[in-house]
């Protein structure tokens, strides 16, 4: 029962930094109280993904006549998607598990509590034995936030989890929060024909995220019927209706279905921090640039300690965790955390955005292209649009990168690895990008 370290949740960041900890000679014991892979697998990225690729095959179905193909049978059957992504799931929830057993790591399916300190290390009660180890991860990611709504507890609604088990489409659903996990639900369901509102407190949707890459995807969604309450905030919830305020007018928004997106927050209770002193900061761990806690021994990486809640960026923190442990040369950047919104049309950035650089004071210059200049974006988006911008300083140092268009997610690969490694345009524009190929148009835009 003793082990090198001790991993508190299986979700992307604690899976890695177990194989990584492991792959090191450390003697590794995670612990998971639900299922491996934790919410981003079994209750967010994945099956949302699963979800919103089959919509998008309906929609290309559809529209099939655009590529000289005809489908007149194209349905979507709900039950069957559901059951898919359920298969998909099940198989990567196994992938994990196998990938832990060949590294040799102790799983422990039960609900940990750190209990104390000792000369072996930090000790840990699951279930009914204990366990000591020398350095403790924390892993255990986030939970939806429910806001204070008056009369919202006293109503049916849907948060992400209850969203992504839907048996039946709503007629009609409306959708609180305008960040990334309410567009890509507003993505799936009105490409499936459900009446789709959002109301958000916000002037815009996706909050910090680029301006112009949130107003063409608003305008994306409006072309799809979906209305948008912007500036809006909901004083409260009744059976069927939501009332909210915009403007000094109160408005009443009936719905079939309510679905809550407002923000996650770190799940730190229950964990005993407090018998070892773990410092939290409004709910979240408080760490250093090696993700170490105010605990030395003890890490918290990924949506806990609430700086970048995404599961890459948790993968890549329980990394700088393990490298701190063995000694390791390594510090975490945040200076090019991507950030992907999964809709249809795509959404990806990383680095600084042109409000952002504005608000700072920083002299920027703009290097915009249309993917239309990318051969095969146009036989893929047939009347498809989109853009990118790469931002730089007046070195041509590039600071941050915007693309709007199916497909983004894959071809910012090379705008994250020069936002991070500080490259001038004229760097980026001197390495030889695959043709014909959608990522080709980073390096267009280089040149404009």
């Amino acid at each position: 029962m003793n082990y090198d370290v001790a991993i508190i949740g299986a979700g992307p960041g604690g899976t890695d930094a177990a194989e990584h900890a492991a792959a090191h000679g450390l003697r590794v014991v995670i612990f998971e109280k639900n299922k491996l892979g934790g919410v981003c697998l079994n209750e967010g990225c994945v099956p949302t993904k699963a979800l919103l690729h089959s919509a998008h095959l309906l929609s290309e179905a559809l529209d099939g006549k655009k590529y000289g193909l005809a489908i007149p049978e194209a349905a979507f059957d709900l039950g069957k998607v559901m059951a898919r992504k359920t298969k998909i799931l099940k198989k990567l929830g196994a992938g994990i598990r196998i990938g832990l057993q060949g590294h040799e790591v102790e799983i422990v399916t039960e609900e940990a509590r750190l209990t104390g300190r000792g000369d072996e290390g930090f000790t840990i009660a699951a279930g009914e034995a204990t366990y000591t180890a020398r350095h403790v991860i924390i892993a255990t990611g986030s939970r939806a936030f429910i806001p204070p709504i008056d009369g919202l507890s006293d109503v049916t609604f849907w948060t992400a989890k209850e969203a992504l088990e839907v048996e039946e489409l709503p007629q009609s659903l409306v959708v609180l929060g305008g960040g990334v996990i309410g567009m890509e639900f507003v993505s799936f369901f009105s490409t499936l024909g459900v009446e789709v509102t959002v109301v958000e407190m916000l002037p815009k949707i996706l909050g910090p995220m680029d301006e112009e890459l949130s107003g063409e995807l608003q305008k994306a969604f409006e072309k799809r019927k979906v209305k948008f309450h912007l500036s809006t905030k909901v004083t409260a919830v009744r059976e069927g209706k939501v009332i909210a305020e915009h403007e000094g007018e109160t408005l009443e928004i009936p719905f079939d279905k309510l679905l809550v997106s407002v923000g996650r927050r770190a799940v730190t209770d229950g964990l005993g921090l407090e018998t070892v002193g773990v410092e939290l900061q409004r709910g979240a761990v408080v760490v250093d640039e090696h993700l170490q806690t105010s605990v030395p021994g003890i890490y918290a990486i990924g949506d806990v300690n609430g700086t970048s809640m995404l599961a890459h960026t948790a993968a890549r923190e329980g990394q700088v965790a393990v490298h701190h442990i063995t000694g390791t040369e390594d510090v975490m950047s945040y200076r090019a955390i991507p950030g992907i919104v999964y809709t249809d049309p795509e959404i990806a950035a990383v680095g600084q955005t042109e409000q952002e650089l504005r608000a700072a004071g920083v002299d920027y210059e703009v290097h915009r292209v249309p993917m239309t200049l990318s051969g095969r974006f146009i036989i893929e988006n047939e009347q498809g649009n989109g853009f990118c911008k790469l931002l730089t300083d007046k070195e041509g140092v590039i600071l941050g990168a915007h693309l709007f268009g199916n497909g983004s997610s894959e071809i910012l690969v090379p705008a994250i690895m020069a936002v991070e490694q500080r490259m001038k345009l004229s760097e980026l524009s001197r390495i030889v990008f695959p043709h014909p190929t959608v990522c080709e148009i980073v390096r267009s835009a280089t040149l404009h």
